[in-house]
């Protein structure tokens, strides 16, 4: 079971219901059957408050995850808590539009971003970053794609 909720603390309106497909694509390919967590849709004052407190950076960034497990070993009832991923939606309005494509891949990417942060994924170091990047885009290309042959 995949429990996850979504918090919209600025109004930003539109079907998200694509991202459910996402985050179980993510969840079972790490093998993670039974797990909880929360997006939260922000805006630039509430991201760049959290970047300022958590982060210790004055600036508004685009995603930004609080993992609340280290080990995969937070169960409660078999569940596994993963964490929040805060999405600044403004920003992603706004490179959705730099990078030329569609606000619902933009949200997918950044949400798939953050839920692999949750699962202990980093680009700090370069192959790392190419392992997290690499899965990434794949993700995301087999959901947009299984979603494609639904419709």
């Amino acid at each position: 079971m995949v429990d996850y909720k979504i918090t919209n603390e600025i109004g930003y309106h539109s079907d998200y219901s694509y991202l459910d497909s996402l985050i179980k694509r993510v969840l079972k390919h790490e093998h993670i059957k039974n797990a909880s967590l929360s997006i939260v849709f922000v805006d630039n004052d509430r991201i760049k408050e959290i970047n300022r407190v958590y982060r210790h950076k004055d600036a508004v960034t685009d995603v930004i995850s609080f993992a609340f497990e280290e080990t995969g070993e937070l169960l409660y009832n078999k569940m596994r808590f993963l964490g929040e991923i805060y999405v600044c939606i403004p920003r992603m309005i706004e490179q959705a539009n730099n990078y030329g494509h569609s606000e619902t891949r933009e949200l997918a990417f950044l949400v798939c971003h953050g839920l692999l942060h949750l699962l202990g994924y980093d680009h700090m170091e370069k192959n790392d970053e190419e392992v997290m990047f690499a899965l990434q885009e794949k993700m995301l290309d087999e959901d947009e794609r299984t979603r494609k042959e639904r419709s």
